[in-house]
């Protein structure tokens, strides 16, 4: 009997994985379901998210941590669903990639330590008196394109051959920007001290151009001897944008060395003008270093007025947008109201653009320079409240389609040094020549980093392949003399490698690499990291969210 009863029971219990069972049972069916589906869930939450902290972890080609990227929402926004790169977007990175490998090893087969490559003749001119100004103007392009033997070999020059003793008159303000600048950066990102007490030697030698009565700078001074003085040609005025574009590298520098110096001698430049601050916040290119003042001169975004305009932004970026550096946020939202003034739209085709100005008179034109505004308006635009966000951050892409066509409008599509306006016919080409410029390319980079906008990365892809069919020959990349009929100069601008290439880059990379929460670069494109800033107190409720729609980085440039 007791074996019967234990038969039965098994019996009983296998009768639960026997079908019949439940379609006689449609109650005990639908439950068995719904306990099914549910357990199926759960294993795939707890799969995504496994997956997901994995992603986190990536490392690039060279063993790298990437570093850490935002989630955007509750996990459900389509970015977060893209979890490797686009092989469009690697494809694009690794032509760039292979045309500043082109660029470069045609520097160094044909200019190696000099400023610049002359391509058409395969020579070498020291146009910044023989401080190998490409060379130092792209450290930084080729530690984050992960090309790693020309950078070693670029780091032994700097090491033993980079000298500043020279009896040469340097402008203090290229001189900043690409060579200061250039050798911060590379410190920033390879952590080699070299970079940096090379670019402590050089700035000492340009401090002397700031011992002026008001202490706005002279912006030229000589390398060896001193003797500060500005160009005959400005009448003896310095330039606003000389004047008020070496902040950011002069503070970063004070930052890494300890010393005080520099960023007193930079930023004593700006409480000197914003004493006089106009009410529009628009200055005059030409400022006069004994009163403080500016001169009658034309105001524009575009040549020497342009990077001022955008200093005062990035140093409040830099600052860690804290109270020291308040003024220069409100100073650069003066500006803007004062550029407001100044924008005009096309007729029939409503282009946005941005006029000079001299005197009460408005002039319909604007350099190509300029239009690094668009990127400049949309960084800044994060830190205002709803509504004036939305409002500069529109004008900002009008501006940049308006650039875009400064590209298209041409029959090389790349465009001029400048356009002129006119009722009725849009945009004409002014002066015709192309030097390899990359503001309108650095618009791009930020329109896309800050709005997620793919079309942006399709027009810097058009003009990419328009460099490509214009630009390059067998030994680099030139210039056009006219952008009309495509007829080539004779120069590779040590920017092109500096800027427009790692523009370009940036623009095919995820935003993990040089993320704009963590790095501010200079004019020149060079990027200095933003380290706290222990005189001010945080204006945390002006910061801006720059928002990470990536998932897998590039080379570590956050570790």
């Amino acid at each position: 009997m007791a074996r019967n009863r234990s038969s039965s029971s098994a019996s009983s219990k296998w009768r639960y994985c026997n079908p019949a069972y439940y379609l006689k049972r449609p109650k005990r069916l639908a439950l068995l379901f719904i306990v099914f589906v549910s357990a199926t869930m759960v294993f795939w939450d707890r799969q995504t998210l496994v997956r997901e902290h994995e992603l986190e972890e990536l490392k690039d080609n060279h063993g790298n941590a990437i570093g850490k990227v935002e989630i955007i929402g509750n996990g459900k926004h389509p970015g977060n669903k893209v979890l490797m790169e686009d092989p469009i977007d690697i494809q694009r990175k690794e032509k760039v990639k292979e045309a500043m490998i082109h660029a470069w090893s045609s520097y160094e087969k044909y200019a190696w330590g000099q400023d610049e490559l002359q391509p058409q003749s395969k020579n070498g001119v020291n146009s910044f008196g023989g401080l190998g100004a490409t060379l130092v103007d792209s450290l930084d392009t080729l530690y984050i394109m992960g090309l790693d033997e020309q950078f070693q070999r670029a780091r032994e020059w700097v090491a033993n051959s980079l000298d500043f003793n020279k009896d040469y008159d340097a402008s203090v303000f290229e001189t900043t920007i690409r060579v200061v600048g250039g050798l911060l950066s590379a410190y920033d990102l390879s952590g080699d001290k070299v970079f940096l007490e090379k670019a402590k030697d050089i700035a000492d030698r340009l401090l002397p151009a700031w011992d002026t009565p008001t202490g706005i700078p002279y912006n030229v001074i000589n390398l060896a001897h001193g003797n500060p003085h500005n160009p005959s040609w400005t009448g003896g005025e310095s330039i606003l944008a000389d004047s008020g574009t070496e902040q950011l590298e002069f503070i970063a520098l004070s930052q890494r060395t300890g010393d005080p110096k520099y960023q007193q001698k930079a930023e004593n430049v700006i409480a000197v003008l914003n004493k006089t601050f106009p009410d529009n916040g628009l200055l005059p290119i030409y400022i006069d270093p004994h009163r403080g003042t500016g001169a009658y001169s034309t105001i524009t975004f575009g040549a020497m007025g342009d990077s001022f305009y955008e200093y005062l932004l990035k140093v409040w970026i830099q600052g860690n947008r804290t109270s020291a550096v308040k003024h220069y946020r409100d100073m650069w939202e003066t500006s803007m109201k004062g550029l407001l003034s100044l924008v005009r739209r096309t007729t029939p085709s409503s282009f946005a653009y941005i006029c000079e100005k001299n005197g009460e008179t408005l002039i319909d034109k604007m350099d190509e320079l300029a239009c690094f505004a668009p990127g400049m308006i949309a960084l800044g635009s994060f830190g205002y409240g709803p509504g004036e966000s939305e409002k500069f951050l529109s004008l900002a892409e009008e501006l940049a389609w308006t650039c875009y066509n400064f590209y298209q409008s041409t029959p090389t599509k790349l465009a001029g040094e400048n356009y002129f306006f006119h009722s009725g016919q849009d945009m004409s080409v002014g002066t015709s020549w192309n030097i390899l410029r990359p503001e309108t390319v650095e618009s791009l980079f930020y329109l896309w980093r800050l709005t997620g906008n793919k079309t942006y990365k399709e027009w810097a892809w058009n003009i990419f392949q328009a460099f490509e069919k214009n630009s390059r020959i067998e030994s680099g990349y030139v210039g056009l003399k006219d952008v009309n009929t495509g007829v080539k100069d004779n120069m590779m601008q040590s920017f092109f490698l500096a800027e427009t290439l790692k523009y370009f880059y940036l623009l095919f990379s995820p935003p993990s690499v040089i993320s704009l929460d963590e790095w501010v670069l200079n004019t020149e494109a060079h990027p200095l990291r933003i380290v706290p800033r222990l005189d001010g107190k945080s204006d945390d409720h002006r910061k801006p969210t720059i928002r990470i729609r990536s998932r897998k980085g590039g080379r570590s440039i956050n570790d």
